[in-house]
């Protein structure tokens, strides 16, 4: 069976329910957009502060920075998705505790666990979802991840302004238990099997992905995992081996931008933000818009993503947020400084929101997730998931607790300018940078990379001979 008549549906539907764990992630991510606004009232049952406030937003971050490497060992040792079905387990809790929290202290700890759930998916979630799929969907199936996500936070949107916090809770707890009963079934990345020699396995998950002949397939990844494991992967590897590094750097620079150009605090302050607008809309109401723009572009992005391709996706999404970033800044700073001149432009924050929305999720959203899946060999994925989580779970705390600072200091409209100033730099170094990894195997991958290397080194030759 051809790649052109090959049906996908088994991978797609693999896929979904393995995403579901990250739609459990996406409710912890968006559940403060409409807790925190209660929480901060006079009707609060838990009085908390400004600062309470945004510790409780940035500590599940920041937590989410500490389980990358126990989850990249289970992984490796135990399987991707035994290491997805246990990172479930922190979510659990994690709700638990919000039902039953009386204490700004309780809200913490709940955070603190669903933090450790967050690190366990985003580590493990995207080398799964990219070595169950073909060549021809790997991306598409990649970009679930985030969709899944945005799934979730548009949940809290459309049913936190509606119920009270432990009712929101008590709903989100049914997500990650739906997916512990439904993941249980699914394969195991082959992979995964291959690594330790289980061929026996490794083709019996295999046809459980598939819908076609499978034999040339299995022996195709049987071949690039053995070439892999030549050389046993180490963290050193991404340092001291010339491909890794590079394609380490290269993930790092894009996390770098789908972080510092403002995304983490959009989404976690969406309503404090509209409510600062003074528009007729409800914030409620702004942030279900935003919510269902988020969804239905990252659906967009599914189907782009193996078209386009990864890099014209990412160039276009960057130049867009950078755009939106500086327009929401100069709103907000007329809106303070000569708030006379903007009139009945109070329309002008969601529309420019509601674009950034549209171009962050067509691009910066999804497709880091997909490279990570994407530019580094069987042998040392693992570790590279695991070192780019790390570092995004850090520089998102960061965003999210100085967006506070920073608006309370020197004003809103300085945090957004300083968004589109990142998101700008962003284009000039992917355009540069980053190679199109589009319909590519694996092995092309790594091949186009090692080239890109021994340029780069004859490069300097000649410069340091000139």
């Amino acid at each position: 069976m051809t790649a052109k008549t090959r049906s996908h549906w088994k991978e797609y539907g693999t896929a979904l329910c393995a995403t579901l764990i990250t739609a459990t992630a996406g409710t912890c991510y968006g559940w403060p957009s409409p807790t925190l606004p209660y929480l901060r009232s006079k009707e609060s049952s838990i009085p908390t502060s400004q600062d309470e406030g945004s510790w409780i937003v940035s500590i599940m971050i920041l937590c989410s920075a500490l389980t990358p490497v126990p989850s990249a060992y289970f992984a490796d040792r135990f399987g991707r998705k035994t290491t997805l079905l246990l990172g479930a387990i922190p979510f659990i809790l994690g709700w638990v505790l919000v039902i039953v929290a009386k204490s700004v202290a309780v809200l913490y700890v709940a955070r603190m666990f669903s933090g450790l759930g967050y690190g366990i998916v985003y580590t493990v979630a995207p080398m799964y979802t990219g070595e169950i799929a073909t060549n021809e969907v790997r991306g598409a199936l990649s970009t679930l991840i985030t969709l899944m996500n945005k799934v979730g936070i548009l949940a809290q949107y459309c049913i936190g302004p509606f119920v009270d916090m432990r009712t929101l809770a008590a709903i989100n707890l049914i997500l990650p238990i739906t997916f512990v009963v439904t993941f249980i079934f699914l394969p195991e990345s082959p992979y995964y099997y291959l690594k330790f020699e289980r061929t026996e396995r490794a083709e019996r998950s295999l046809r459980n992905l598939r819908t076609g002949d499978i034999r040339l397939e299995l022996k195709n990844i049987e071949i690039n995992v053995q070439e892999d494991m030549k050389n046993k992967g180490s963290w050193g590897d991404l340092i001291f081996e010339a491909t890794n590094r590079k394609a380490m750097w290269i993930s790092i620079g894009v996390f770098t931008i789908q972080q510092l150009c403002g995304s983490a605090a959009v989404v976690a302050y969406a309503q404090t933000i509209f409510k600062s607008t003074e528009s007729k809309i409800e914030p409620y109401q702004e942030s279900i818009i935003l919510g269902c723009v988020q969804v239905a572009t990252c659906m967009l992005s599914v189907l782009l993503v193996d078209r386009v391709g990864r890099k014209p996706l990412l160039l276009l999404s960057a130049l867009g947020v950078g755009l939106m970033n500086g327009t929401i800044g100069t709103y907000f700073y007329f809106s303070v400084w000569h708030k006379s001149s903007i009139g009945q432009l109070h329309w002008v924050p969601l529309a420019a929101i509601v674009i950034y929305i549209v171009c962050y999720a067509i691009g910066l959203s999804t497709v880091p997730y997909v490279i990570i899946g994407e530019m580094f060999p069987t042998n040392v994925k693992l570790y590279a998931s695991c070192i780019a989580h790390i570092y995004t779970g850090f520089s998102m705390f960061a965003v999210q607790k100085l967006f506070q600072v920073v608006s309370d200091s020197w004003g809103i409209y300085t945090a957004f300018w300083g968004f589109a100033a990142f998101s700008l730099l962003g284009l000039v170094y992917m355009l540069i940078a980053l190679p199109e990894t589009k319909g590519k195997s694996f092995a092309n991958i790594q091949a186009r990379l090692k080239r890109d290397v021994a340029r780069d080194n004859a490069s300097k030759l000649m410069t340091v001979e000139y």
